[in-house]
């Protein structure tokens, strides 16, 4: 059996597709191996074929001697230790859920639905870094998979509404204490009227008392327009993730344009997006909506009526599921060749850990 090194198991990411791996026994046909910067030398999950002790993620010796090593640790960890793994002659396969190597040459984004056959072809010609793509671009390809299939894609422009914890854990938590600041202003000031709570409440979200030490603002009861840094196109990093990140995964000769804008909402999980598409010639919307309907085994095309989508098409509804539902689905008053599309869908499962633990299913089974 190939042993394999997880890495940064105990975060959000991490956690989600340690789960994943027990619920589909995927720890049976390894040898697991956990590492941490934290806790090593203390007792390893309790997973099949488990090193007993966990091992420290610093160790370059201990990590070089897994044939498989899968980081959820994080840019910063992948920075100073890929580089120093590869430099002292390791040649095994790094799967990583970072965005530090994405967009190198000698790495492959993955995301099984959509481009599982150009893995198979990578591990095939000796490719050995493996990366999970951004979690709204994964999420996008998938529901609008069967249009990419059939060309019909000219370009898109992505309104994303991402959750708090695609920020992380401590982002996550941060948000529930600013609901919970709210929640005990609201109670002792039940008796007032909604404007005079209105007042109250922003009041509150502005002061230095608000929790906000990890957004930098209050998201509860707000939105926040802008994720991660400032790019020269006057972009956001995370919005121009969108186009690099899905040519790269679709494997493009000629880019499709994609673009729009990120904002950041007071859902715990899961990220939706509303998409304007244009389609490259015109096709009636029952031949569309077949095509994304069949394109792969995880998209779940919503009806266009009030009660399915706010049943289906909602944060709450898609939290744990691996299904990406899409609704939405018409043609705009823009013209014939523009479609409307809303898509949601869980960032820790497809747009995170699933595609992970799926490229490390189709290395194993190469092996």
């Amino acid at each position: 059996m190939k042993k394999v090194g997880f890495i940064g198991w105990r975060g959000m990411v991490g956690s989600v597709l340690v789960e994943r791996m027990l619920s589909e026994n995927d720890f049976h046909s390894i040898e697991s191996y956990f590492f941490s910067t934290s806790v090593g030398g203390e007792k390893a999950p309790a997973v099949k074929n488990a090193y007993e002790k966990v091992l420290s993620s610093l160790d370059l010796k201990q990590l070089s001697q897994m044939d498989i090593l899968v980081s959820c640790q994080g840019g910063d960890y992948t920075l100073e230790m890929y580089p120093l793994l590869r430099s002292s002659g390791w040649k095994g396969y790094w799967i990583d859920a970072a965005s530090t190597l994405r967009m190198k040459e000698h790495a492959m984004i993955v995301l099984d639905p959509v481009n599982s056959d150009k893995i198979e072809q990578g591990i095939s010609q000796g490719v050995k870094d493996f990366v999970g793509g951004n979690c709204t671009v994964s999420l996008m390809l998938i529901a609008l998979h069967g249009l990419f299939k059939e060309n019909l894609v000219e370009w898109v422009s992505s309104m994303t509404y991402q959750a708090a914890s695609g920020a992380g854990a401590k982002n996550m938590l941060e948000l529930l204490n600013q609901m919970q600041s709210i929640g005990h202003l609201s109670a002792i000031h039940a008796s007032l009227g909604a404007l005079e709570i209105e007042k109250k409440a922003n009041t509150l979200i502005s002061s230095d008392q608000f929790p906000k030490e990890q957004f930098g603002h209050p998201l509860a009861l707000n939105l926040l327009p802008w994720i991660d840094s400032e790019w020269p196109t006057g972009q956001s990093k995370e919005e121009w993730k969108a186009q690099v990140e899905a040519n790269k995964i679709l494997q493009t000769k000629t880019p499709v344009p994609i673009d729009g804008t990120c904002v950041r909402v007071s859902a715990l999980r899961c990220h939706s997006q509303a998409l304007t598409i244009k389609l490259t010639k015109s096709a009636d919307l029952t031949t569309l909506e077949d095509l994304i309907r069949e394109a792969n085994p995880w998209v779940r095309l919503v009806a266009n009526h009030k009660a399915q989508t706010l049943d289906q098409l909602t944060p709450a509804a898609v939290s744990g599921k691996l299904q990406i539902p899409i609704g939405r689905v018409r043609k705009m008053t823009l013209g014939d060749q523009y479609l409307n599309a809303f898509t949601c869908g869980d960032q820790l499962l497809w747009g995170a850990a699933e595609p992970l633990r799926c490229v490390l299913k189709q290395i194993l089974n190469r092996s």
